[in-house]
């Protein structure tokens, strides 16, 4: 019952917290970079909001992974990516400002995409509930998404940028706190997700490796290779794969602790949250090799 309530009441503050994290990276001036890099930020964003669900369906079929699993995976890939993901480029010398970017204007997109990509999963890997017709099935709220979504996602985003004005210096000192802070709280979701699967967690996280796996690698190859193939510098195809490759894990556990009450569900999100940083340091390293190194971050 603890954990429970500490998922339900810690998970939001906590991360709201983050998002204000995000917000204290940004300024109104970065937003000019959509159009700067107009070919990167467009192939960047569609590639998180529409190439990623469609490789965690694909992979969930091919995979024949458990109807739980299969609609956590989805949830996962539909997420946009994290504020881990503007520091990873940074230490991968790619472009910065772009990541940035291609982070805030996933996160305000996906708060439509998410419900209507999320329901078709539900659609297409129904789940086992005892429910006698279709109009039974579990399905995610959309208002009561929507607005989770612009609560805890949009309005600290906003609150962030306006302190970064306010106080930039102090700005800066938080923004790396709180990267510490989303670190902590994954590892603490985890062990309670541990805790609440009980016998069932080692099996479950063990058929979700896989598939959780193939959706980093292959995100993040498929960023690198189009990004080239479509003339996008490397310094910014670094950036899109890696916001492919390293994902809102906290939103993840949010959507379906909370919104779906499956700790099923959260099981891809929260080996994803581990995952993502072995094969992103990888990328971090292959990218290094290859970059010059670029400006100071922040």
């Amino acid at each position: 019952m603890a954990g429970s309530s500490l998922i339900d009441i810690g998970l939001p503050i906590a991360l709201f917290i983050i998002m204000v994290g995000m917000g204290l990276t940004l300024g109104l001036r970065d937003f000019r970079d959509v159009f700067v890099y107009p070919k990167a930020s467009a192939f960047g964003t569609l590639a998180q909001i529409v190439g990623m669900p469609i490789l965690a369906f694909a992979l969930a079929w091919v995979l024949q992974l458990d109807p739980a699993l299969a609609v956590g995976l989805v949830v996962i890939a539909a997420c946009p990516g994290g504020t881990t993901s503007n520091i990873f480029t940074y230490f991968a010398r790619g472009n910065v400002a772009l990541s940035i970017v291609l982070t805030v204007v996933a996160s305000l997109i996906t708060v439509a995409t998410l419900p209507v990509i999320i329901n078709a999963a539900l659609d297409l890997f129904p789940l086992q509930t005892g429910v006698t017709s279709a109009a039974e099935r579990l399905s995610l709220p959309v208002g009561r998404t929507v607005g989770t979504l612009l609560a805890i996602v949009i309005l600290p985003v906003v609150i962030g940028m306006a302190f970064r004005r306010w106080r930039p210096i102090l700005a800066a000192k938080l923004e790396r706190a709180v990267g510490v802070f989303g670190l902590f709280v994954l590892v603490v979701i985890i062990a309670l997700i541990l805790a609440r699967l009980g016998g069932d967690a080692l099996p479950m996280f063990r058929d979700a490796g896989l598939a959780v796996a193939l959706l980093n690698v292959v995100g993040i190859g498929l960023g690198l290779w189009i990004g080239r193939r479509l003339g996008i510098p490397l310094r910014d195809a670094v950036a899109c794969a890696m916001e492919l490759g390293i994902k809102n894990g906290t939103l993840g556990l949010l959507i379906t602790l909370i919104l779906l009450d499956s700790p099923e569900m959260a099981v891809p999100s929260a080996v994803y949250g581990l995952l993502m940083f072995a094969f992103g340091a990888v990328l971090i390293a292959w990218a290094r090799r290859r970059l010059p190194p670029q400006p100071r971050f922040g």
